[in-house]
């Protein structure tokens, strides 16, 4: 990956944690233990690449990064509460999170469960309050957080969960697991793509494409996660490596293996790179989907 994409991608991630900040400040108060838990996973580091996609996708359609800025704090927020709820004891049951205590271990249960709750809530409000601001329009702020209701629920991330849930220990026909990938992963990496292109005015020919962007690389990305959880190094991974053997989760790796689901991958994210033909000034776009591929962890 050039230094051009690392420092871009860097620069973002810095943006975001500012902005983070801003929206979910330490506050004294009396409720300040689910603050203390919502900060506990929302500081705790990450690529932060669905905030990135989100404001580079708002610039190759002609906007300023800064603009879409509340949007890519939102989306963080809602990924944060999904890993999280992830994490509780009624569903995958992980005491690490990116090398920290998960939620629950750190802060209990009930402060965990509530403030994944409180990270999925303010991301509506904050970018209603982009909109009242002027920071994006009135008619990009609501087209946004109707695109983030449908793509975060029943029929997208809530959705592809509660497939992996009750499927537990089974067998998956391919088109089955690959359809709770896009639901679980690939819904809110299209989200980000599609909404960065809203915030700056796009099309739907654009916003089109960004979304086919982000749902080949969603799958590409839920994949590569698969096989991590196979070759990772445990240190580098920040969770324990074998985790979904262990829990009884039958993944892609599980039904083809992993020299099989690395060339899917490398097939998905080829896909995703001629999406990016509908854009100009791709260059970190496309270095990052090539990160994203071969990423360590």
């Amino acid at each position: 990956m050039s230094d051009m994409v690392r420092e871009q991608l860097a620069e973002y991630a810095e943006m975001t944690e500012r902005a983070l900040e801003k929206y979910l400040p330490d506050t004294p108060c009396l409720q300040n233990n689910v603050i203390k838990a919502a900060r506990h996973s929302l500081t705790a580091g990450g690529k932060r690449i669905r905030p990135a996609l989100v404001m580079e996708f708002c610039r190759v359609c002609g906007g300023e990064p800064e603009e879409a800025l509340p949007v890519a704090a939102a989306i963080e927020m809602m990924h944060t509460f999904s890993l999280i709820h992830d994490d509780l004891p009624c569903m995958d049951n992980d005491d690490m999170r990116r090398g920290k205590p998960s939620c629950h271990k750190a802060f209990g249960e009930a402060n965990a469960l509530l403030a994944g709750d409180a990270l999925a809530i303010l991301p509506a409000q904050i970018i209603a309050e982009a909109g009242l601001k002027g920071t994006i329009s009135q008619s990009a702020a609501l087209k946004i957080i109707s695109l983030l209701g449908e793509r975060a629920g029943i029929f997208g991330m809530i959705g592809g969960q509660v497939i992996d849930t009750e499927n537990e220990g089974k067998l998956l026909e391919t088109n089955v697991l690959l359809e709770m990938y896009r639901m679980k992963t690939g819904a809110l990496l299209d989200f980000c793509c599609r909404a960065g292109c809203i915030a700056a005015g796009a099309g739907a020919d654009k916003q089109l494409a960004a979304g086919s962007y982000g749902q080949r690389l969603g799958l590409a990305f839920q994949i590569i996660d698969d096989i991590l959880d196979v070759t990772a190094d445990e240190k580098l991974l920040g969770k324990p490596v074998g985790s979904d053997a262990a829990s009884g989760k039958f993944t892609y790796v599980t039904e083809v293996g992993v020299d099989r689901a690395r060339e899917e991958a490398e097939r998905l994210t080829a896909q995703a790179e001629e999406c990016l033909d509908a854009f100009g000034d791709t260059e970190f776009l496309r270095g990052l989907t090539e990160l994203l591929l071969k990423r360590k962890y």
